[in-house]
C-alpha cells in the first residue's frame, strides 16, 4: 500500500514566501493582507480559502521557520556526529544565521512584541517553539557530558536571542565573535 503526501498548493507556498519575507522585513503588523496577495501574485479568495485570515498566515509564517530550524537540527543529528560536534555546530549555524539570514533580529522575538498577549495562538506557538529550542539544546548538553545541562541550554538560548536582536541593532561584525566566545565559555564551564 503506498501513501502520498499532500504537498502544499503553490498558491500557499507563495504565500508563506511572500509573508516570511515581507512579516520579517517590514513587520507583521505593518503588511497588510492587500500587500502580502499582491507580492504572492494570488486573489484575495485564494488567501482566505488558504489561511481563513491574517492570523492563520502569520501562524504559517512562525511554523515554517520553526520547521526549517527542526529539520536542520535533525540534519545535523543524524549524521552520527558527536555531541560535541553537534554543540560546535549549533554555535556555528547560529553565527550563520546571524550574518546572513536573520540579519533583522529573531522572527519569534519580533512576533512576540507585535502580539503582546501571551494567551494568543501566536504566543503559543512562539512558547512551543522556544521550549523545543531549550530542550533540544539541553539534549545535546546532556549527550556531551556537560554540568547541569538545563542552564547550558537556558544560557544559549539566552545567548541566541541576545546576538540575534545585537546582530540587528550593532551589526553582526560586532555581535556574532562576541556571541561565539560567549557560547564556548558557557560550553567550557560546564564541562566536568
Amino acid at each position: 500500500m503506498t501513501t502520498t503526501t499532500k504537498r502544499p498548493s503553490p498558491a500557499r507556498a507563495r504565500l508563506i514566501d511572500a509573508a516570511t519575507r515581507l512579516f520579517y522585513e517590514e513587520g507583521i503588523h505593518a503588511v497588510g493582507v492587500d500587500r502580502v496577495i499582491e507580492e504572492a501574485a494570488v486573489t484575495r479568495a485564494t488567501l482566505y480559502k488558504q489561511f481563513g485570515g491574517k492570523e492563520n498566515l502569520v501562524l504559517a509564517y512562525l511554523a515554517n521557520e520553526d520547521t526549517m530550524l527542526r529539520e536542520l537540527f535533525a540534519a545535523a543529528g543524524s549524521t552520527g556526529a558527536a555531541p560535541d560536534d553537534l554543540l560546535t555546530a549549533v554555535i556555528d549555524g547560529i553565527a550563520a544565521d546571524i550574518r546572513h539570514r536573520h540579519t533583522r533580529g529573531c522572527p519569534f522575538i519580533n512576533a512576540a512584541a507585535e502580539y503582546p498577549d501571551a494567551a494568543g495562538a501566536v504566543r503559543q506557538l512562539i512558547g512551543e517553539h522556544r521550549e523545543w529550542f531549550r530542550a533540544t539544546l539541553q539534549a545535546v548538553a546532556e549527550a556531551a557530558g556537560l554540568d547541569r545541562p538545563a542552564d547550558v541550554a537556558a544560557s544559549l538560548v539566552l545567548l541566541r536571542d541576545a546576538a540575534l536582536v545585537g546582530g540587528y541593532l550593532d551589526g553582526d561584525d560586532r555581535v556574532t565573535p562576541a556571541f561565539e566566545r560567549t557560547a564556548r565559555s558557557v560550553i567550557d564551564a560546564h564541562r566536568s
